[in-house]
Parts: C-alpha cells; structure tokens; sequence
C-alpha cells in the first residue's frame, strides 16, 4: 500500500514522493511575461515536493491575459525560466511547466488582441487587467485554418520548456481555458468537426497533446483536466462519457500523467454537487493518475490505498507551506496563507513564509 512519502514514476520522471505541487498563478513575472529572480528562490523553496507543476504559462501572447503571468513563447522568457529551473535542480527537485491558453478568459487589456475559443460565448463577470477590472469580451470562434497555428504555439512553448530546464510539461486543458472550452458543451456549439459529438470535441485535445508528446516525448507530456461540474462558466450536460474518452484518447497517446481537479460541495476554491469522476476515470486511464482539491493528510491516504489515485496534487497549502512535505510527514500544524497576496508583486506572502524550526 503507497503512502504519500513513497516515491512513484510519472514517465520519464521520477518523484521522491508523492505530494505533488499543483499550478499556481502568483503574477511575479513581468508586464511582458518574462519571469523574475524572485521566482526562482520561490520555487526552489518548496524543491522538497515529488513533482512542481509550475504555475500556469501563456504559449502566446494571445494566450495570456493574466496581469504579470510569465509566458514561454519568446528567447527572453526562455532565458529567464533557466534560473528558475536550476535552482529547483539544485535543491533537488523536478518541475514542469504548464502550457496554457486562456481563451474567452483573456481580455484585449491585457493581450492586445481579441479573444478566441471555441465560439462566440462570453464568460460571465470581470476579468483581471492592468486597468482593474473590466467585463469580459465576447470571444471570436476560431477558423478552422487557425487551428494548427494553435498546435503549433503548443509546441513551440513546449520545445522551449525543455530547453529552459524543465524536466516536461502539462496541458492546461481545465478550469474553462481555452481546451476546456472546446471540450465542454455548454461553450462549444459548433457545427464543424471541432463540435456536436464528443469524438469531435474532443478533438483539439488530442491533437495539442498529441503534437506535444512528439516534440518532447509522450513520458514528459502530462495533462490536467477538470472533469466533475461548472468550471469558470464551462459545463457539460453529460461529463462522463466526454471524459471517459477524453481519459482513452490520453492513455493511448502515453502520457507521463493526468491530473484531475475535483472539487468538492464544500469545495474552498470552488465547488459543486457534481459527483467527482475520477473512480470512473480511473478504469479508462491506466497510467499515473493524481488528484487535486481540498486534500488533506487522511483523504490523500485513503485514496492512494483505495487506488483511485497514485499521487496528491496540493496547491494552496503550498502557498504558504514551502516545506509541506515534512510538514504532512509529522503531521504539524500549517501557516495559513493570505489571499490578499496571492496576486501581488512582492516578497510579501510569496518567500517570506516561515519554514519548520
């Protein structure tokens, strides 16, 4: 029976154990997307986890409408991740990147350029720009010759991952970002053959991954996925069978991993009544599953020994635990993390939370 602090494969990379850090936006980067120092002592950090899934990463400006994220698309980004990536080395650790595209998330304030997805749908409420709030764009439908322009900033992002120091990558393909907006019914109402049936909704997915995992090797690709009830304004009216084979068409391209998040009813970040899927995926998926979501030490346990995961993804306790790994070893008591810092450019509530004595 796997605990947490067992050591588990994902691919080509091998976890000294099995409290995996989830993707974290923390918007230290610069208004041009380029990574910071400050960010390379952040992570190195928290080296002590199995795996750093790294904070959500734009493959384009078109892609990033997050104030301050860093992106992967250009020479200077690139550059700047190398300290990131060797610090985390030096302590130890491994760390992906994960490779994202926010869609109809994305605001013009930010990127300069009108939003695409799947169609034209609008995301309810605000979106975070440089100029404050401000309602969200109704985004433009992409053309079908656009789309392999789209695969193509996937793996242009993804080479340049690999040669900035990463051990591999994800694709960002939950939380209603652009790939979950193609896979998600309630966004995506096309008639061509990106929409209507789940083979052809499905269909994006499996191309980026596809075309990823070539590039870099299938053992170095992973994908996150949001499967069980309304993320961020997206839905389905059917989730199980849409990622039953979702889950399929990623096992037979040999990913490295999948990563599901599954809010709960009591969900802190989000919730839903929707049942989670991942006893259901997990007879789909036969590689290296992990969960994430409002884990702690007793339900992270029980579901590595009930095999419906075989690793725990945890993201806000690491905000504010940077050694959460010993932490839930001894069973010790956590910081709290302070949410108005979450966003903020400083060290405040970034470096500056206290280890174990």
């Amino acid at each position: 029976m796997p605990t947490l602090f067992d050591p588990i494969s994902l691919g080509a990379l091998h976890a000294k154990n099995r409290v995996i850090m989830a993707p974290l936006t923390r918007a230290r980067s610069t208004r041009e997307h380029v990574p910071t120092p400050i960010m390379a002592e952040y992570y190195a950090q928290r080296a002590s986890a199995g795996l750093i899934i790294g904070e959500a990463t734009g493959i384009s400006q078109h892609a990033v409408g997050w104030p301050y994220a860093p992106g992967l698309w250009s020479e200077e980004q690139m550059d700047a991740w190398k300290p990131v990536t060797r610090a985390v080395h030096s302590k130890g650790g491994r760390i992906v990147a994960q490779l994202w595209h926010m869609g109809r998330m994305a605001h013009s304030a930010v990127t300069g350029i009108h939003p695409v997805s799947s169609s034209a749908t609008t995301m309810l409420g605000d979106a975070h720009t440089y100029a404050g709030k401000k309602p969200f764009e109704t985004a433009r439908p992409l053309d079908l010759d656009e789309i392999p322009t789209l695969v193509q900033d996937y793996v242009r992002a993804a080479n340049n991952a690999i040669s900035a120091g990463f051990d591999g990558v994800q694709i960002h393909a939950a939380n209603g970002q652009l790939i979950d907006q193609f896979l998600r019914d309630s966004s995506n109402i096309r008639t061509d053959e990106y929409g209507g049936s789940i083979a052809n909704r499905i269909r994006l997915l499996k191309q980026v991954t596809g075309a990823v995992a070539n590039a870099v090797g299938a053992e170095r690709t992973a994908v996150r996925l949001s499967p069980n009830g309304e993320s961020y304004g997206v839905d389905d009216s059917n989730p199980e069978p849409l990622f039953a084979a979702a889950a399929v068409a990623l096992g037979e391209i040999g990913i490295a991993f999948l990563e599901l998040r599954e809010p709960g009813p009591d969900g802190t970040f989000g919730s839903t009544d929707v049942p989670r899927l991942s006893p259901v995926l997990r007879k789909h998926f036969k590689g290296p599953l992990i969960l994430n979501s409002d884990y702690d030490l007793k339900r992270s346990q029980a579901d590595l020994s009930d095999g419906i995961a075989d690793a725990i993804s945890f993201g806000r306790p690491f905000l504010a635990n940077p050694d959460l790994v010993d932490r839930l070893r001894n069973n010790s008591k956590l910081n709290d993390d302070r949410m108005e810092t979450y966003y903020s450019q400083g060290e405040e509530g970034y470096t500056d939370y206290p280890k174990l004595a």
